[in-house]
């Protein structure tokens, strides 16, 4: 049955295959026909000839996450559980180890930033390690979207996690635990109108910022800071909505999908803040929302960019159901500036680049 069941997936998978590129393989080195013939030669070569017998169920997860990873770093192949927890309306406020990381294909994940106070952090867990293990399984087919998944669970379950630091590498335990109070935090410094850190853009950090934070901003010619550094998750219509606080635009930008459709995005309320000038720090862990935030600020509010490039996660996904409770997650729109410029893949270049840590957050 197993065997059958194996045969079954991997006919199943080269369908996919043939289906997603399809004008590709035209054009390749294999044709079409002789592309399958591949695959399947490969199917019956590991089911009769490989060392022990596998398991089909990993062996095609492991296959499924490999054609998600040759696409884009967000794509993912997700299992029951892990579109279970994508999927859950209470995902923004599930525990986490507060690892960030970054992803290129064929690469163990490189961990770009540490949350201040989180697990992570506590179990010594540095920026500039790779992740090469979590709960036993290795990481270098995973996508970004499945590693920020297994590290979040409504419990605080311990995370077994292994980590490669130069030539060295370390097996830890890790809890998890809320990360965030609240979205935002406020502090006051020489020589700005205060900075305004923003842990996170989920739900309600725009209005936080609005009955929060804006009152406290005097009226100064010394430029308003939004610090973005570290900010990895959260909502496209929350940036939106965050940057509505600052401009007001019919168009700030679009999504645009394949085949030349467009979602027009836009901030029709008047701002909140009027502030003389702004800057806004990014790092390498400035991610996906934030990164188009920061992009529109500069274009249409005149920002400016400082700190260290972003990686370029500026994309729109589409979950798409198997029929076993597994899903695949597709990246089926990317977001361009008003400039025509496309973040995805490219990121943010500041336009002064500085190197400074990431503040602990303040009151």
């Amino acid at each position: 049955m197993n065997r059958r069941w194996f045969i079954a997936a991997a006919i199943g998978a080269a369908v996919l295959v043939f289906g997603l590129y399809r004008r590709s393989l035209t054009s390749s080195h294999f044709p079409p026909a002789q592309s399958l013939r591949v695959i399947e030669t490969v199917v019956q070569h590991v089911r009769n000839d490989y060392l022990e017998e596998v398991d089909p169920r990993r062996t095609m997860e492991g296959a499924f996450q490999g054609l998600m990873a040759a696409l884009d770093p967000l794509s993912s192949y997700l299992d029951k559980a892990a579109a279970a927890k994508y999927t859950s309306p209470r995902r923004e406020a599930f525990n986490d180890i507060g690892a960030i990381v970054s992803k290129k294909p064929g690469a163990f994940p490189l961990i770009v930033g540490i949350v201040e106070g989180s697990p992570a952090e506590k179990a010594g867990i540095l920026a500039g390690d790779y992740l090469s293990a979590v709960d036993g399984r290795s990481t270098v087919g995973w996508s970004l979207t499945e590693i920020r998944l297994a590290f979040k669970d409504e419990a605080r379950t311990p995370l077994k996690v292994r980590v490669i630091r130069e030539n060295d590498t370390r097996e830890m335990t890790v809890p998890r635990a809320p990360l965030y109070a609240r979205a935002l935090s406020w502090t006051e410094e020489k020589g700005t109108a205060g900075v305004v850190r923003v842990h996170h853009l989920g739900k309600g950090a725009a209005a936080e910022f609005e009955t929060a934070v804006a009152p406290r901003i005097p009226v100064s010619i010394e430029p308003l800071v939004l610090d973005l550094r570290d900010c990895f998750e959260g909502e496209v219509e929350e940036a939106v909505a965050f940057a509505n606080l600052f401009l007001q635009a019919s168009a700030v930008g679009a999504f645009e999908k394949r085949g030349g459709g467009r979602e027009t995005v836009g901030c029709p309320d008047a701002p909140v803040v009027d502030s003389a000038s702004l800057v806004v720090r990014v790092n390498g862990a400035t991610m996906g929302p934030a990164e188009l935030l920061a992009g529109v600020l500069r274009e249409l509010a005149k920002a400016k960019i400082v700190g260290l490039p972003t990686p370029g996660f500026v994309a729109k996904q589409d979950l798409y159901r198997l029929d076993d409770g597994d899903a695949l997650l597709l990246t089926t729109s990317v977001f361009v500036l008003p400039s025509g410029e496309k973040l995805l893949g490219k990121g943010i270049t500041p336009d002064e680049v500085v190197e400074t840590k990431v503040p602990a957050p303040g009151r």
